[in-house]
Order: structure tokens, then C-alpha cells, then sequence
């Protein structure tokens, strides 16, 4: 596996990354593409662009990052591409400027890393679906993926709610009243059960009746879609064996599944960690591999 790993970063210092120009990273999405950038050690301003056609998302995205950071395209030392829709923008240049391809997963796990300043964890990216990635200062792998993700909240919110767009649904939830749309353990048992507090999930949707609010339902929809990943990284880093979960991905703008995921940390005894830069975190890591580093 060829990238610039923890150990590599602390064998130089962070002004070696992007000192003879800019390192561009681009993470292109189903819908969204993000764009970050390197120069000297600095992180430069981000930005995204929505955009059905990924080769019009990544082209749009390096015109809008150049034009916010206030840069000319002799600056730009390399592009590294990584993402979904990678693979459509098939141009060995991108705009003639220097550009590779860049595993999904390394980028996951290098960025994930880097964002959170962690050495070892697991690294779960929330986009359209979600993948779990063991990263650590010499290896990255994939461990798992998962269909739940941002597209079964935006899905689930057309078919429940009429609304398609994460903004909507998260505003929604946070007026919602959770008690309206899931059993707690609380509800189906009268006694005390190890380790789960009576207001554990013991059924998402299993109170559902006609009095529930669409604000109660966005509230559900994403406490579904944060449970069911939640659930799925611990499993994940008990099988590594690691007690700390990098979370990142365009679904983490959500307050309301931030909050899920942080009432994972105190129920399963796991520390969570949802860093500055987020949901660039993956483009972060392609802009810092490195093809040549063994």
C-alpha cells in the first residue's frame, strides 16, 4: 500500500506537505464532490460542489476551490482524485494539471487519521453509504461497508416526508420527539437489563401510530440511519480490538445524528471522535497520499 502514513508525517514536518505547491485534493461523490488543499503545512479554505455528473462536480469544484483561495494553476503541484465517481473522470490530467487516482480507502483512513491527529482506530466514512476502514500507523484495510448511509436518509425522507435534502431533514429532527416513533427497552421490559438504560433502542419505528408529526418521523429516520452505523463501528472496532471510532462523511453536518453517535461512547464504553474537517476528511486524506512512499 503506497501513502503518506502517520509515521511517515512525524519523520517530517507538516510544512514538507504541499512545499513546492499546492496538493489538491478532490472526493467525488454520487451527488456531492469536496475539494481541499495543501500548501507549506497549511490547509487551505474547502468547498464543494453538488452536481449529478462527476466529471462536471470535479471540474466545478477545482474551478470554485482556485477562485475562493485566490490561486493560478502554475501553483498546483498535483491533483489525487478519490471517491465514487473517480473512476468517470478518466483524463490522466485534469485541467493538464498533474492528476492520479487514489484508493477510496486509504484516502478514508489516511484522512480519518490525520483529521482526528489519532495513530490508530477505526475510521468510518458516512456518504452516500458507508464504509468502515481499520487505519493505523502502517496499515489501512477495508473492513466493511454498508447500504445506510445519506442516501437511505435522503430515500427514506422522499418516501416519508416529501423532502430531499439534508438540510430539511435535519432541521425536522430536531423538533421531533423520538418517544413517538421507537420502543425503548423501557417499554418492553419490566425489569432492569445489564448494561442498557431503559431509554435504549429497543425497536426503531416499533411505536409508530397515525398521531406522529413528519418532525417525529424525520427525528426517526435519522436515529434509524445513526443507530444502524453506530452499531455496525463498534462491532467493527471490537473486532480490531481499537476503542476509538473516527467518524466522518457528508452526515455529519446532522446535529442530531452527531448526538446519536456521541451516546454511543458512554453505552459501549468506546471513545468517538468527530473531528474539525469532517466531512472533507476523506478528500483530506487524498491530497496527502503519496504514490512514491511504500
Amino acid at each position: 500500500m503506497k501513502m503518506i502514513t502517520t509515521a511517515d508525517k512525524e519523520k517530517q514536518s507538516r510544512e514538507t506537505i504541499g512545499s513546492n505547491g499546492i496538493l489538491i485534493g478532490l472526493d467525488v461523490g454520487g451527488s456531492i464532490t469536496k475539494i481541499v488543499g495543501f500548501h507549506k503545512g497549511k490547509l487551505l479554505k474547502e468547498t464543494l460542489v453538488k452536481a449529478s455528473d462527476p466529471v462536471a462536480s470535479a471540474y466545478g469544484a477545482l474551478g470554485k476551490f482556485m477562485l475562493l483561495n485566490g490561486l493560478r494553476l502554475d501553483q498546483v503541484e498535483a491533483i489525487r482524485i478519490t471517491g465514487v465517481g473517480a473512476s468517470y473522470v478518466e483524463d490522466s490530467e485534469l485541467l493538464e494539471l498533474p492528476s492520479i487516482i487514489v484508493p477510496e480507502f486509504d484516502a478514508v483512513g489516511l484522512g480519518g487519521l490525520y483529521t482526528a491527529q489519532a495513530e490508530r482506530a477505526v475510521v468510518v466514512s458516512m456518504g452516500t453509504g458507508t464504509s468502515f476502514v481499520y487505519a493505523d500507523m502502517k496499515t489501512i484495510r477495508h473492513i466493511i461497508g454498508s447500504g445506510v448511509g445519506g442516501g437511505t436518509l435522503l430515500g427514506l425522507g422522499q418516501t416519508m416526508l416529501g423532502v430531499r435534502d439534508f438540510e430539511s431533514i435535519s432541521e425536522m429532527s430536531l423538533e421531533g420527539d423520538l418517544r413517538k416513533i421507537d420502543l425503548s427497552v423501557g417499554d418492553i421490559s419490566r425489569y432492569d437489563i445489564p448494561g442498557l438504560s431503559a431509554d435504549t433502542t429497543a425497536s426503531n419505528f416499533g411505536r409508530v401510530d397515525e398521531r406522529v408529526t413528519p418532525f417525529d418521523l424525520a427525528h426517526g429516520i435519522v436515529n434509524l440511519v445513526f443507530q444502524s452505523v453506530g452499531t455496525a463501528a463498534v462491532l467493527a472496532a471490537r473486532l480490531e480490538e481499537v476503542d476509538k471510532i473516527i467518524f466522518t462523511g457528508n452526515l455529519l453536518r446532522i446535529d442530531s445524528g452527531r448526538t446519536v453517535l456521541k451516546g454511543f461512547a458512554e453505552l459501549y464504553n468506546v471513545e468517538i471522535v468527530i473531528p474539525e474537517h469532517a466531512e472533507f476528511a476523506t478528500a483530506i486524506g487524498a491530497a496527502l497520499y503519496d504514490s512514491s512512499v511504500t
